[in-house]
């Protein structure tokens, strides 16, 4: 059946894409971040568990959506969880690799004062891997935004920029087509200058702050 779109309410399209793309980009960030962190913190688990995500890495994302619609099924939820895998990955590689790059004479001072394991996530292993974790959260936001537009339309068909195009392909509709590519091209530019201009801000505080 063909996707009807009430009154070509576009800003309520994209509106429903922002939200599943912000929801499932948080999502993802902050487990990513969390699971880099635990994995830096017991070399059992990075020696178990780093060579089987390195190797699960590898594949394509869209691989994951006949995996993600037995789990999940096809609606949102679905959607959000596609789109946090997308940005979970970039922000797990430069959070590890940020945190394994730490000074190892700042490591030698924490276990030198005995600090438990919270003050070496927040005093040394977190700001060591600051740059790295702002250029995971950057490709994140690029990855998460495709990964949105990618569960539109290889998911259910429902409300968000990706449906749009779906709803014009089906009418053969090309204005409708390219209203809705411009529209991801343009929030996806958005997003990464936002995400450039943030990444630079926060690296410049840091050189201040030392």
């Amino acid at each position: 059946a063909k996707r009807e779109l009430p009154d070509n309410d576009l800003i309520g399209e994209l509106g429903v894409s922002l939200f599943r793309n912000i929801a499932g980009f948080l999502i993802g960030s902050l487990i990513g971040v969390a699971f880099a962190t635990f994995l830096a913190l017991s070399r059992p688990a990075d020696a178990l568990i780093t060579p089987t995500f390195n190797g699960l890495k590898q594949i394509s994302l869209l691989a994951w959506i006949p995996l993600i619609s037995i789990w999940f099924g096809f609606g949102e939820q679905a959607k959000i969880v596609f789109v946090a895998i997308a940005a979970f990955i970039p922000v797990v590689l430069n959070t590890y690799e940020g945190m394994h790059s730490a000074p190892r004479d700042l490591l030698e001072v924490g276990r030198a004062l005995r600090f438990t394991p919270r003050q070496r996530v927040t005093r040394i292993l977190l700001p060591a891997a600051l740059p790295s974790i702002a250029t995971g959260v950057h490709l994140g936001l690029i990855y998460s935004w495709l990964a949105t537009v990618g569960a539109e339309y290889f998911l259910a068909v429902g409300r968000g920029v990706g449906g749009l195009i779906i709803a014009g392909r089906e009418r053969f509709d090309m204005a409708l087509v390219m209203v809705g590519v411009i529209i991801l091209g343009l929030v996806g530019f958005a997003f990464n200058r936002l995400a450039a201009v943030a990444e630079a801000h926060l690296l410049r505080w840091r050189v201040n702050e030392h």
